[in-house]
């Protein structure tokens, strides 16, 4: 995989949320390598649908809806790598890459979500080989498109969803949904990031998320880029922090919803929802519909990823953990029940999670 090299400004920004994480430009895609920053902004050069399945599955790329994008232009670009012109044969190879897209990251439905729809463009589109090329393209682009207007209808629905009083509110985040994980804006913190614009928000209180620190490492940059008060505290702080009246309100996003509004999200947000419940602070999750996988009736039936054990025992090249008689068990995601959440913020509405099948018609 190629690593292309540019200064900050390069980047399009079309206003103070839009760092783009995903750039098409050239035949190509540039993706922020989101493993180094916040000490290194590297772009890197996706060329193939092999480079853009490595970056997935290494989380160069990550969070539901960036990775869906990612994944819609990788799907074009294993099209490109296709020789044959007979139709029926491109199809069966452009299913074969299909495959090797959906088998990087297994709990983000946006993935399956986006391989299914340029499938689908590539079927339906009338002509041969060169036509279907080019409607692929074009799909992969109004994914992107379509994304970002998603996040700022989630910011505006969210907006509206917050409690009332304080004024200003102090809100908890988990993990980072913010641009980096999104076309642009983001979906969690699309909401924190319109509440600022509105003069609802005091500060954002960050937590680390451990194991591979998002909230650390991402969350706290883009809110340090668009001038948002931040906090970064320990995934441990945070019932400390509420106990102390400090956070009026958690949003967090999510990688996959069942029917029923169960959530599937970063480790450790199931222990954020049950504390906000002892405290009685609103707990929102906020995600466009794509996320939401009406087939699946509850949480219980959502595949839940487990990654590298060097995620836990080490961070960077630091071993934290001794090194013999030791086991590890590393889930990327949990599972927050819907009854304890207090709305889902969609880009059509913020509905309770009972009432999230309604907006599936």
């Amino acid at each position: 995989m190629g690593r292309a090299f540019f200064k900050l400004d390069t980047v399009t920004i079309s206003n103070s949320s839009q760092v783009n994480p995903i750039l098409w430009k050239d035949n190509q895609v540039f993706l922020i390598d989101q493993t180094r920053l916040p000490g290194e902004y590297q772009l890197v050069e996706i060329n193939s649908s092999q480079d853009m399945a490595k970056a997935i599955r290494t989380m160069i790329v990550r969070g539901a809806p960036a990775i869906g994008v990612s994944a819609a232009y990788g799907l074009y670009l294993g099209a490109t790598e296709i020789e044959d012109t007979d139709r029926a044969a491109f199809l069966l190879k452009l299913e074969k890459i299909a495959q090797l897209l959906r088998e990087t990251r297994p709990t983000a439905v946006n993935l399956f979500w986006a391989i299914s729809l340029m499938l689908k463009v590539a079927h339906q589109t009338i002509g041969g080989v060169e036509e279907i090329k080019k409607a692929l393209l074009v799909q992969a682009k109004n994914i992107q498109k379509e994304d970002i207007e998603t996040c700022l209808a989630i910011g505006e629905h969210g907006l509206a969803a917050l409690p009332k009083t304080p004024t200003k509110l102090t809100i908890l985040t988990h993990c980072n949904t913010g641009a980096l994980a999104t076309a642009g804006y983001g979906t969690a913190l699309g909401v924190i990031r319109s509440a600022w614009n509105a003069g609802r928000l005091e500060r954002v209180f960050a937590d680390e998320t451990r194991p591979r620190l998002q909230g650390a490492k991402l969350t706290v940059w883009e809110c340090v880029q668009d001038k948002i008060p931040v906090t970064l505290i320990t995934d441990s702080m945070a019932a400390h922090c509420m106990k102390q009246g400090m956070i009026q309100a958690v949003i967090v996003g999510a990688d996959r919803i069942a029917a029923n509004g169960d959530a599937a999200n970063k480790i450790g947000t199931y222990g954020l929802s049950v504390i906000s419940k002892r405290h009685n602070v609103p707990f929102y999750v906020a995600a466009p519909l794509s996320t939401v996988d009406f087939s699946l009736d509850t949480g219980s039936s959502i595949p839940i990823e487990e990654r590298e054990d060097s995620e836990i025992y080490q961070i960077g090249e630091t071993r934290i953990s001794p090194t013999e008689g030791v086991n590890y068990y590393n889930p990327a995601f949990d599972v927050t029940p819907a009854e304890l959440i207090t709305a889902i913020i969609t880009e059509k509405a913020a509905v309770k999670p009972d009432e999230l099948v309604k907006l599936s018609y």
